[in-house]
């Protein structure tokens, strides 16, 4: 099974812990309005490589070494891996078979199907991109409805999968005070959550959206501010005392 790969990192130290052989998928229903790779988001972009599992597995087991002293392992990350799960899962497959460490790093916005639920079963954590639990705001980032996302994070729940929820941190976007509460609350609610990143937006990645002629609406966001994150990552604990909020 083939795969559209937009690029590979091998050396990941955020993705996931240790160090991370990190793939980027090449595709993404999603159109978030802060996204630092809208380059990724055709998934028949030309400039993708087409890979096979076993292509990549051949260059992943290279670094195992690496992922054995470090507890590190293989990111699939995106662009939204779960719009090729059939190739995801085959790659997670061999990883397990091989001993590897699987993260995958997903909006979960494709929702729940048995190809799905066959591709977590050799999942051994998921990165969980939460835009918003604000069904509104959820819209105004990503063009989309936030209902796949919120069945995807309650399906992980129930089947204890070890999760990380990821929230974006953007000012006057989704740090209304009130709807991180909201989100505090959600978090609370599920009973597989290990870790809750608040990360910073950032400006990084507003010159591809220059460079492909695209419209971007937060040219003159600022980043937030120390207080900001220190505000978001104080409400998230109060909900989740017992989960570590960096």
């Amino acid at each position: 099974m083939d795969g559209r790969i937009h690029s590979i990192e091998t050396g990941g130290m955020v993705d996931g812990p240790g160090i991370r052989y990190v793939i980027f998928a090449q595709g993404c229903p999603l159109r978030c309005i802060y996204c630092h790779n809208p380059d990724t988001w055709n998934g028949n972009c030309k400039r993708a490589k087409t890979l096979s599992a076993d292509e990549l597995m051949s260059d992943i087991l290279k670094y195992k070494s690496y992922f054995k002293h470090s507890n590190g392992g293989i990111t699939l990350s995106g662009g939204e891996p779960l719009i090729q799960k059939q190739f995801a899962t085959e790659l997670f497959r061999s990883c397990k078979q091989n001993g590897i460490h699987t993260v995958l790093d997903t909006s979960g916005y494709d929702g729940i199907n048995d190809t799905t639920k066959q591709l977590l079963a050799y999942t051994d954590l998921v990165l969980l991109d939460i835009k918003s639990i604000n069904p509104e705001t959820y819209k105004k980032i990503t063009k989309q409805n936030i209902t796949k996302s919120i069945e995807f994070a309650k399906y992980l729940s129930t089947k204890n999968i070890p999760t990380w929820i990821r929230f974006v941190l953007v000012p006057d976007i989704n740090d209304n005070e009130s709807e991180t509460h909201e989100l505090g609350q959600f978090i609370s609610s599920l009973s597989n959550i290990q870790k809750i990143e608040v990360i910073p937006f950032h400006q990084m990645g507003a010159h591809k959206w220059k460079e492909m002629e695209m419209n971007y609406e937060l040219e003159y966001t600022k980043e937030p501010s120390k207080t900001q994150i220190h505000n978001a990552r104080k409400i998230l604990k109060q909900y989740n005392p017992n989960i570590e909020v960096v």
